[in-house]
């Protein structure tokens, strides 16, 4: 009989610390999800259904192996978090399914129509393909053998959500356990959900460069999978990567093409043809090896840039119509690579949302802290002259080169100068997390993607 799996976002413990995840007026993200989860599993068991409540106790990477060491044919899996943001007006509910898979995309927008269904006071923030996260990747999307989610039911940190998410949570916990069935009975009306232990697959064309590969991908739980020698001949080493799932399959060992993502490899789907599109950077403009490098060329226009960023927040370009033009002219000044200083802004702003401690009237589009520490950071008398200071901040960091224009920016002066040349190295040092320059990068590929450059 299938199974379902569902887990409560944090709660476990991560490098031996309790992960509480968010919290927020007396309550904890852990807490709140586990209260939901304890309602979910007796209302699916009524109903028929096989559940399984992942222990609260494990890791994330324990979780994973948890279910993947459980998982039968037809099994789901959802886990469920609450958001948290420094701006208090974002609110709704979001699911993320794994990247360029349709099908993934649909029994997302199952399962929040379900929801909201229930709960019709709860904005939707949509379905998004896990690569709109954070990080630009979910491990609960990509490491866990069955067909998986990853939900967000609202966000702690804005009072209606919360009312709801505390209020309401016999509704919430009916809504996904609503979702949770009719996905289930989805897979199991598909051959997209047999493993590969149990029956063959399709196969699919694989494209690189504009050419036809001569051998031949599979469709397995709606991902494209490649073999893993075709990685290698694309310069991508992924036989030691623990987080990269393998197949083996009639002595052939594949993986998901959607991985080859982070190595940036540009990875699209022609549904007509059945064919996965890989690009490698060496047949774009992007130079290999560069891409994370500060100091450099941007690759975008100034409508791209626009484009982007309406994309992400339509209000940000009534608002701010000027920002692109001026950060590719600023960054050009310097040669600093004005790509990366535009999503580096997106990160600290929220594509210009703002919220927590940098306000619109900062001028502060890089988050750059007052000289003594002083509370909201720095301001600055323009949009142009902001911009500038992130500019020269990213340079002092990423070279040993004089400034072209006169200096603008209060921590200048802090920085030991060429310390961090890569996007990466700008992490624990520029913020505190250390995911910073992942999310930069993230966001990166998001503007390559939507440019056609990746």
């Amino acid at each position: 009989m299938p199974q379902i799996f569902i887990s409560a976002g944090h709660g476990g413990f991560e490098n031996g610390v309790r992960d509480t995840g968010a919290v927020v007026e007396g309550t904890t993200e852990a807490q709140e999800m586990i209260r939901i989860r304890d309602l979910v599993v007796p209302e699916l068991r009524s109903r028929g259904f096989q559940v399984l409540a992942v222990p609260d106790d494990l890791s994330l990477a324990q979780t994973l192996s948890w279910i993947n060491a459980r998982a039968r044919v037809g099994d789901v899996a959802l886990e469920i978090h609450a958001a948290h943001h420094s701006s208090p007006e974002l609110r709704g509910a979001c699911l993320y399914y794994i990247a360029n898979n349709e099908a993934r995309k649909a029994h997302a927008e199952l399962m929040l129509l379900a929801l909201l269904r229930r709960v019709p006071q709860l904005p939707s923030r949509g379905a998004k393909p896990d690569t709109a996260s954070g990080v630009g990747k979910l491990a609960f999307c990509r490491q866990v053998v069955p067909p998986s989610l990853f939900m967000e039911l609202g966000f702690l940190s804005n009072e209606n959500d919360r009312a709801l998410i505390e209020g309401r949570r016999r509704d919430f916990a009916l809504g996904l356990a609503d979702g949770l069935a009719a996905w289930s009975r989805a897979v199991n009306g598909s051959s997209a959900g047999i493993p590969e232990e149990t029956g063959t697959f399709p196969e699919i064309n694989i494209s690189i460069n504009g050419g036809l590969y001569e051998e031949k991908g599979l469709i397995i739980n709606g991902n494209a999978y490649i073999p893993i020698d075709l990685a290698d001949r694309l310069g991508v080493d992924l036989a030691s990567r623990s987080d990269v799932r393998r197949v083996r399959y009639r002595n052939v060992v594949y993986v998901k093409a959607v991985d080859l993502r982070d190595f940036n490899v540009s990875v699209g789907w022609e549904a007509s043809t059945r064919t996965v599109l890989l690009k490698s950077l060496s047949t774009l403009r992007i130079c290999p090896g560069l891409i994370d490098r500060i100091m450099g060329h941007g690759n975008t226009s100034e409508v791209q840039l626009m484009l982007f960023l309406k994309a992400n927040n339509e209000s940000a370009v009534k608002d701010f119509p000027d920002l692109p033009k001026i950060y590719r002219q600023e960054g050009a000044i310097e040669g600093v690579n004005y790509d990366i200083a535009f999503c580096q802004m997106c990160v600290e702003t929220s594509f210009l949302r703002f919220g927590g401690d940098l306000r619109p009237v900062q001028n502060n589009f890089g988050g750059i802290g007052a000289v003594g520490g002083g509370p909201g950071g720095a301001s600055f008398p323009s949009k142009r002259v902001g911009v500038r200071a992130q500019i020269q901040h990213l340079k002092a960091y990423a070279s040993t080169e004089p400034l072209v224009q006169e200096l603008v920016d209060p921590r200048f002066r802090f920085v030991n100068r060429g310390i961090a040349p890569l996007v990466d190295q700008l992490s624990g040092r520029w913020a505190a997390d250390p995911d910073y320059g992942e999310k930069i990068l993230a966001i990166l590929r998001r503007l390559y993607e939507s440019a056609n450059l990746l």
